[in-house]
């Protein structure tokens, strides 16, 4: 017990430095169009040296007003310089230097059974951030939530408290593995991190472009199913349908129709339009795909090159 003791402190006492809470406001209509300033509170954590934070998108969507505490007691007006509701990630920026950074793992060699440590600062309570230990109880879960269908998590038994989402998940040497993203509701000892190379990775596209640049195909489709199967007599019970093609897109350009077929993509089958985000989440923009289609009863292959797909950005600054 005391060498597990020692573990989780010594590995605590090397991140809880660079632990923020974020208390925001957000403005609520009620029922009668009133606006409401509504109190939130979060956790998150510092990502460079000179004021870069790591949160969920969740924590300070649609804020009105954002301060980030830090562990040594010093408050800061928060600016959000880029927001990804598909991935909820979101980066804040603090006008500070010289803050701790806490070590981060650059590979994923994550095993399931191994120590896992959830840090947050939840509902800005007095005494500092909150500390759960447990384990990662599985890897590469998938969850649906109100806005996202979210891939590769981390599931742990370490508990996520209310208000730690956008904390760090770190392992037993106190090097960040994940960050806290979500719980299931009326579910106990299941909580989802997400992966920290894909949150940095994602943290650096925020940084520099203000949201998430991702490879499309220039197209819009829909799933293959039983119904448009039975009334066109399609060749096939799986794959994606073509319903648009973006005019002067590559796609266009590169002679995909409406009505084709999306059946393969590189080597991997594409079932669905799930498989084809699954697909272009590995490629970057520029990069050259093969693509095989129905076509009517034929079978044809298409080269494309993958663009960037069209975003709604969010406000660069929340005020």
């Amino acid at each position: 017990m005391a060498n597990f003791d020692d573990t989780v402190v010594g590995a605590v006492e090397k991140v809880i430095p660079s632990v923020v809470n974020i208390s925001e406001v957000k403005l609520m209509r009620d029922a009668y169009l009133r606006v409401h300033p509504i109190p939130g509170v979060g956790s998150g954590f510092i990502i460079t040296e000179n004021g870069y934070i790591l949160t969920n998108a969740h924590v300070v969507l649609g804020s009105n007003e954002i301060k980030v505490a830090l562990d040594d007691g010093r408050v800061f007006s928060g600016e959000i310089r880029g927001l990804d509701s598909i991935l909820d990630l979101a980066v804040l920026k603090i006008e500070a230097s010289g803050l701790p950074v806490p070590e981060i793992a650059r590979k994923n060699n994550l095993k399931i059974g191994q120590m896992a440590i959830a840090i947050g600062s939840p509902l800005g309570l007095v005494g500092g951030p909150t500390i759960t230990a447990g384990v990662i109880s599985a890897l590469n879960r998938s969850i649906q939530t109100e806005v996202t269908f979210m891939e590769g998590l981390i599931q742990t038994d370490a508990a996520i408290n209310p208000g730690n989402s956008g904390g760090p998940l770190i392992n037993s040497s106190g090097v960040v593995i994940g960050i806290n993203s979500a719980i299931i509701p009326f579910a106990q000892g299941i909580g989802f991190a997400i992966p920290i190379q894909s949150a940095m990775w994602a943290a650096e596209q925020l940084i520099e472009h203000g949201e998430i640049v991702r490879p499309w195909i220039g197209v819009n489709a829909v799933d293959v199913n039983p119904k448009l199967v039975a009334y066109y007599n399609l060749p096939t019970e799986k794959g994606v349908v073509v319903t648009n093609v973006i005019p002067r897109s590559e796609a266009d350009r590169s002679g995909i129709e409406v009505a084709d077929i999306l059946i393969r993509m590189d080597d991997t089958d594409i079932n669905n339009v799930r498989d084809l985000i699954k697909v272009l989440g590995k490629h970057k923009v520029g990069d050259i795909v093969t693509m095989e289609f129905f076509r009517g009863p034929q079978k044809v292959r298409l080269k494309t090159v993958l663009e960037a797909a069209p975003t709604a950005r969010q406000p660069a600054m929340a005020r």
